[in-house]
């Protein structure tokens, strides 16, 4: 009879505290989703912009300047120039593959080396977003965010590229085997010969490159929670008014 009494007396102590524990989860929940469905201010907008952009212009400098960020990856990989890939082919006929890989070694090097200098210059674009900037690319297209961006940075990108992808060819002997390689096809009788400016078409297939994989990371904060690592990008690109546009 008392362990009856017992357990009755704990029953009552304890729905208290679960009805407490209960309605604190719920409460929990109920102002999460308020603040999903709060409208978006302008600043709120401008700040998740702002580091949706600089995550994401981060995550892909640091890719594309690793070891192997171009010479490594099928999409951002540097082939021969196309107006003298009928020279490539040639050269490899002829048994000079290992000069053509050396060659086409060094590009992508070049280029993973240029990447380290794009951070500063994408921070330095993002600082200047206006309110205006940020709604037309949180409502824009996948890409809006990265269009941004190559708008404002292509061409200072490629005037700060350009000359390290130059000490960069020149360091790797890159110059060298070009040469070697328009010298050696430029003499095969009754070709075209060979004329590129190796350098700008490095720095090309470079700053291309970099907005591709920026594209990528853009695409994947807009679609993939798990990628929206801080509040304010959680808040903003997971606002109901986002989805239902």
């Amino acid at each position: 009879m008392k362990y009856k009494r017992r357990q009755t007396i704990a029953v009552l102590c304890l729905t208290p505290l679960l009805f407490i524990m209960f309605s604190c989860a719920e409460l929990s929940e109920f102002l999460e989703n308020s603040d999903q469905v709060r409208p978006l201010t302008e600043s709120e907008v401008v700040s998740g912009l702002k580091e949706a952009l600089q995550v994401g212009a981060s995550r892909a400098a640091d890719t594309a300047s690793q070891p192997g960020g171009f010479l490594e990856n099928a999409d951002l990989f540097i082939m021969f120039p196309p107006e003298a890939r009928r020279g490539e082919n040639t050269l490899r006929d002829l048994g000079f593959n290992s000069l053509v890989d050396d060659f086409i070694t060094t590009l992508n090097r070049a280029a993973e080396e240029a990447s380290k200098q794009a951070a500063p210059v994408f921070r330095a674009a993002v600082r200047e977003m206006t309110i205006q900037d940020g709604f037309e690319i949180l409502r824009g297209e996948p890409n809006a965010a990265t269009e941004y961006l190559r708008r404002t940075t292509s061409g200072e990108l490629h005037t700060l590229f350009k000359p390290v992808i130059e000490d960069a060819l020149a360091g790797t002997m890159a110059t060298r085997h070009w040469n070697d390689i328009v010298t050696q096809y430029n003499r095969i009788p009754f070709v075209q010969p060979v004329e590129t400016d190796l350098a700008s078409y490095t720095t090309t297939r470079a700053t291309n490159g970099l907005f591709m994989l920026l594209e990528e990371e853009e695409r994947a904060i807009r679609k993939d929670p798990i990628k929206r690592t801080t509040d304010v990008l959680r808040r903003v690109f997971g606002h109901p008014s986002l989805a239902a546009e």
